[in-house]
């Protein structure tokens, strides 16, 4: 089977690849849009889940290939091993996103406690507490786990999977990191693997925001998303350390990683969070927690399947709720003034920003006009943030038999300049303030 990519060109799609493709949990996102409500400041951004899951995969594959195919890797040395372990790569790759909710991120608000998910029987690593237990709300990522391991695709999945030795909790363990692997599957001569499978999927140096930087930017019709992707694909490589086998850079890929990294910054700040979109976010928001609202996602997963973008919409063209009815008729409030964190820098300027807000918000106030206030941060990186983050490495040669491995964060210092983190604030009233 093969599917022609607009941005990878033809993707082979193997046989057990293709009973998750002719799913009807995979058919879904054809129907969930890959940037939400982005088309209604970039046209062109329509694409789906659907599109970006299959360029995942593509680009899984290619990695994969790349650091375990040279003359001494795993695809020669154990070529059975490799077979297996790039096969759930890519049945990951292509499942990492099949939780997502209607207009993807959008609608996490409407989504269950995680508890009615029944996934809390699901082990965990030993000294850490279920993270598919408690009261937290769900998210896309624990419906993706739902699917996988408690769906009508499970049993396909099993089938397709059962002549290699694999299953799919294997999948999910390679998607989520928390999630207790019951068996050695990811061992082989005593070095564990799925370290680096899991960072291939999600990590600084994913397959994920590869596609999707590469794929958003084309569609939204911008540069910010545009890096090197061949010779940062080319570069990847691996590290052996304490019997575990990490993700690694060949290091004259430094710069372009350097180069992936503030693409998705500046994506973030001009495309994802984009005042239109962010506005649309908060009315679906507002509108979830409206007393008249009767919309909620289901927990039980075999009825997610028709929740995707229309079934939303043909909800809410029948509402007479207000923030319903803007949405549905595209009719946002509007923008009414705009400030940036740190643009100029300065605690100066800091304090001018604040007090400018507060006097926009006290005039609005005083003529009687509705507004809302809404606050979007972003951050270069959250590498540094995790307790026990899985690390990266950079692999250094110098010569014929002299090679290193360094930390990721010891060879650049983008981490450092851009430890801050940005936010832009931003006042909306009902009608154009001008």
């Amino acid at each position: 089977m093969e599917i022609r990519d607009v941005i990878h060109g033809v993707v082979e799609v193997s046989s057990i690849e293709a009973q998750i493709v002719d799913s009807p949990f995979f058919q879904r996102l054809r129907n969930i849009k890959q940037l939400g409500f982005a088309e209604n400041s970039y046209p062109g951004a329509t694409h789906n889940r659907y599109s970006h899951s299959i360029g995942a995969k593509y680009l899984a594959q290619t990695a994969f290939r790349t650091i375990f195919g040279g003359r001494a890797g795993l695809l020669k040395r154990r070529p059975k091993t490799a077979e297996r372990f790039e096969a759930v790569l890519r049945c990951a790759a292509m499942l990492h996103d099949i939780g997502h909710g209607p207009l993807s991120h959008t609608t996490e608000f409407a989504m269950p406690k995680v508890d009615k998910l029944g996934l809390a029987q699901l082990a965990c690593l030993p000294g850490k507490a279920c993270v598919f237990s408690g009261s937290r709300q769900a998210d896309h990522e624990d419906y993706t786990i739902k699917i996988i391991l408690q769906s009508s695709l499970t049993a396909k999945l099993r089938r397709a999977l059962g002549p290699l030795g694999a299953e799919p909790i294997h999948i999910a363990c390679v998607i989520n990191e928390d999630i207790y692997c019951p068996d050695s599957f990811f061992v082989d001569e005593g070095i564990d693997y799925r370290p680096v499978l899991h960072q291939l999927v999600s990590s600084e140096i994913d397959v994920d925001r590869m596609d999707y930087l590469t794929r958003d930017s084309y569609y939204a019709g911008v540069n910010y998303g545009n890096f090197d992707l061949q010779w940062l694909l080319s570069h990847l490589t691996s590290h052996v350390h304490r019997n575990k086998c990490y993700l690694a850079l060949g290091h004259k890929a430094i710069y372009a990683f350097d180069d992936f990294l503030l693409s998705r910054y500046h994506m973030f700040l001009n495309v994802y969070f984009h005042h239109k979109s962010v506005i649309f976010d908060e009315m679906l928001s507002r509108y979830f927690k409206s007393s008249d609202c009767d919309y909620e996602i289901p927990s039980d997963i075999e009825s997610y399947i028709f929740y995707d973008d229309y079934h939303l919409y043909t909800h809410l063209s029948k509402s007479t709720n207000s923030w319903a009815k803007r949405i549905y008729h595209k009719n946002p409030f509007k923008m009414a003034a705009e400030f940036h964190s740190g643009i100029p820098q300065g605690k100066d300027h800091a304090r001018e920003q604040k007090e400018e807000l507060d006097r926009t918000i006290q005039g609005f106030k005083n003529r009687g006009i509705d507004y809302i206030v809404k606050t979007t941060t972003g951050e270069l990186s959250k590498y540094f943030r995790r307790n026990e983050r899985v690390p990266i490495f950079v692999h250094y040669t110098s010569g014929i038999g002299n090679e290193k491995f360094y930390p990721l964060e010891e060879c650049t210092d983008l981490f450092q300049k851009y430890a801050n983190t940005r936010s832009i604030t931003r006042v909306y009233t009902p009608k154009d303030p001008s």
